[in-house]
């Protein structure tokens, strides 16, 4: 190797080697940094697209499980009115039966009918006001179902079908107790009206564990996804930090190699003297 004032072969080889570590060195410290060695396209184009991919889905199933837990709301506040209605129609029947009874006087049935009416009101009221969000399925208010996102693409839906609760739903309208005749009407109307709500509180009932399964599966699909891209993008913690240790001691160890290296020019000096 040539000797030279105006050319530091080993110091050129030392500082290349130090810049390489300092470069790796920076790479490793933005890991530890952020917890991901795939920060951007730069990084691993190809991971980096397949995770973007990834976390895009998962922004789609966030907008899913919302709408779904939209739909479990509306579903339960349906169910607490309805059973608070097929509980009414159980005392309608009572007051239908005892008002049906030939021995009750005029009074009795008027006193009975007072009651009937209240509950129909109450019937009316509770179906009226089981809304959420702005929504009503049992008013009667519509016929086509609610239908709520149950795919990342927006492909598939889940339903909740409107369940009339209404006294006309019901075909209560009309009835009264005021007369035996009436009573045998309503009776036979009310029986009617308990099979149905009974029927229809069934389907909303299994429609709600069914939209309750799918939030379910969505919730695993979504951390499913999440756990996917950590392991295409984190950074395993336990090996950057080993990897940092050695690091920093490459770069002491080049610093003091280039520091040597700069020394040797001064060889030259011992060459020249006297």
């Amino acid at each position: 190797m040539t000797t030279s004032i105006h050319t530091n072969t080993s110091a050129m080889i030392a500082l290349q080697n130090l810049n390489r570590t300092n470069d790796q060195l920076a790479s490793t410290q933005s890991r530890v940094n952020t917890g991901l060695k795939v920060q951007g396209a730069k990084d691993n184009a190809a991971v980096w697209a397949v995770a973007q991919g990834q976390r895009a889905d998962r922004g789609s199933l966030e907008a899913v499980t919302t709408s779904l837990n939209r739909a479990t709301s509306i579903a339960d506040v349906s169910l607490a009115a309805g059973s608070q209605i097929s509980d009414i129609l159980v005392e309608l029947k009572q007051k239908a039966t005892a008002a049906a009874d030939p021995s009750a006087t005029t009074a009795m049935r008027t006193s009975y009918d007072d009651e009937y009416q209240s509950l129909l009101k109450s019937i009316q009221s509770f179906a009226e006001n089981a809304t959420f969000d702005g929504s009503n399925i049992l008013d009667g208010g519509a016929t086509t179902a609610l239908n709520f996102l149950a795919s990342a693409d927006a492909s598939e839906t889940i339903s909740l079908d409107r369940q009339n609760l209404t006294v006309a739903g019901l075909s209560l309208t009309g009835t009264s107790l005021t007369s035996a005749a009436n009573a045998s009407t309503a009776l036979t109307a009310v029986n009617a009206a308990i099979a149905t709500s009974s029927a229809r509180l069934a389907e909303l009932g299994s429609q709600s564990k069914q939209i309750e399964r799918h939030t379910t599966y969505v919730g695993k699909l979504s951390d499913a996804l999440e756990a996917g891209i950590g392991n295409l993008v984190d950074a395993d913690m336990a090996k950057e930090s080993a990897r940092l240790t050695a690091l920093q001691v490459q770069q002491q160890l080049g610093v003091q190699a280039l520091s040597i290296a700069n020394q040797s020019p001064q060889i030259i000096l011992s060459l020249f003297k006297g």
